[in-house]
C-alpha cells in the first residue's frame, strides 16, 4: 500500500531521498523504488475537516449563546415545553451524558473519526455548561440568596477537567483549563470584595501566579500528561496565560486604578517590559534547545508584540503621525525582509520539517 502524504511532507520526503543518494546511503534506483510507494494526495481533507469542525462548533456556540440571550424566544420555549428552570437543567444533564455516552462509544469503534468524535463532546461541554446555567437560575428562584458564581465556574471547571482527564479529550481539556483561569479570576475577585488588589496583586500579577502554577503542574504530571495526550495543550494553556498576563502587566503595571495608572509615566513601568521580554527570549531560547515549535512560536510572538507595544507607547505622542507610521513601515518591511532570508536558508535544508 502506498503511503499517502501532503505536498509539503512529500518534499521534505524527496529532499531527505535526495540528501541520502548524495552520500551514498542510497542508491539512485533505491530512491526511485521509494519514490513510487509515495501519493501525493491533491487535496488536504483532513485540514478541511478540522476547520470544518471547529467552525460548526463555534457557529453552535454563537447559536445557544444567542438564544439564551432572546429572553421572548426562551419565554416562548418555556411555554411550549412547561419545563422551568428545574426541567431545563435535569433535561439538559440527561442530554449531555448521552453525548458522552455516544461519542465515548463512537470513538472506540470508529477512531479514526477524531474530529466529529471530538466536536460531539463538545457539544456535550455545551450542554453541560447550558445545564449549569439553568442550576443557577433554578437556585435563583428558590434561594433568597445568589449562587456564588465563582463556586459554580470551579464546579464547571472541575467537572469538565474530569471528563476530559478520562475521555483524553484535549478540546474538553482545553475548555476546563479555560473555564478553570475564569473561576480563579472570578474567585479571586470575590474574596477581595472585587477591589483592585489581592494579596497586593492586580488580575496580570495574579494571573503571572496562576500561569505559573499551571506550567508548574504541567512538569509535575508531564508522564500522566503525555499518556492521555493532554501535555501540549496544557502547556499552551499555561504560556498563553502567562504571555498575556505578562503584556498586561508591561502596559498597566501592577496598579489596580486608572486614576492612578494616569499619573506615571510609561518610563516607571520598564521593568515590567524587560521581564516580559525577558520571559519571551527564554521562550525562543527553549524552543531552539529543545526543537519545540510551540514554544519558539510563543516567545517571537509575543517578543514582537512586546517591541512594538513599546513603539506605539514611546513614540505616538512625540512623533508626527507621518513619521511615525513611517517608521513603523520600515520596521515591518525589514522584518519581513529578514525573515524570508531566513526562511530561504532554512528552506535548502533537506531536512526541513514543514508540518
Amino acid at each position: 500500500m502506498k503511503l499517502s502524504i501532503s505536498k509539503k511532507n512529500a518534499n521534505v520526503v524527496r529532499n531527505a531521498l535526495q540528501h541520502w543518494v548524495s552520500e551514498g546511503s542510497i542508491s539512485e534506483q533505491q530512491r526511485q523504488l521509494l519514490l513510487q510507494q509515495i501519493q501525493v494526495q491533491t487535496f488536504d481533507w483532513r485540514r478541511l475537516a478540522r476547520y470544518a469542525f471547529l467552525t460548526a462548533l463555534a457557529s453552535l456556540l454563537i447559536a445557544i449563546t444567542s438564544l439564551f440571550a432572546d429572553h421572548d424566544l426562551m419565554r416562548k420555549l418555556d411555554k411550549l415545553f412547561h419545563l422551568g428552570a428545574p426541567g431545563r437543567t435535569i433535561t439538559l444533564s440527561i442530554s449531555a451524558i448521552a453525548i458522552y455516552l455516544w461519542a465515548l462509544r463512537r470513538r472506540t469503534r470508529k477512531p479514526a473519526k477524531r474530529y466529529s468524535n471530538e466536536a460531539l463532546l463538545f457539544i456535550a461541554v455545551l450542554l453541560t455548561a447550558c445545564a449549569f446555567l439553568q442550576l443557577a437560575i433554578w437556585w435563583q428562584e428558590n434561594s433568597a440568596e445568589l449562587i456564588p458564581i465563582h463556586l459554580l465556574l470551579i464546579l464547571s471547571a472541575l467537572v469538565y477537567g474530569v471528563i476530559g482527564w478520562f475521555t483524553a479529550s484535549s478540546l474538553v481539556w482545553w475548555f476546563s483549563l479555560l473555564v478553570l483561569g475564569v473561576a480563579f479570576g472570578v474567585s479571586t475577585g470575590y474574596i477581595s470584595g472585587y477591589g483592585s488588589y489581592w494579596l497586593g496583586m492586580n488580575y496580570p500579577v495574579r494571573f503571572i501566579a496562576f500561569a505559573s502554577l499551571l506550567i508548574a503542574s504541567w512538569q509535575l504530571l508531564r508522564t500522566a500528561l503525555v499518556q492521555r495526550q493532554l501535555e501540549r495543550v496544557t502547556l499552551a494553556m499555561g504560556l498563553l496565560y502567562l504571555f498575556i498576563a505578562l503584556w498586561l502587566l508591561s502596559i498597566f503595571g501592577n496598579y489596580g486604578e486608572l486614576s492612578h495608572w494616569y499619573q506615571i509615566r510609561q518610563f516607571e513601568l520598564l521593568q515590567w517590559s524587560l521581564l516580559f521580554g525577558v520571559a519571551a527570549v527564554m521562550a525562543i531560547w527553549l524552543g531552539l534547545k529543545h526543537d519545540d515549535k510551540m514554544l519558539r512560536g510563543f516567545g517571537l510572538t509575543f517578543l514582537a508584540i512586546n517591541l512594538y507595544t513599546r513603539f506605539f507607547e514611546f513614540f505616538w505622542l512625540p512623533l508626527s503621525k507621518s513619521l511615525f507610521f513611517l517608521l513603523l513601515g520600515l520596521s515591518l518591511w525589514l522584518l519581513g525582509h529578514y525573515a524570508e532570508k531566513i526562511w530561504q536558508l532554512t528552506a535548502k535544508k533537506p531536512y526541513l520539517d514543514e508540518e
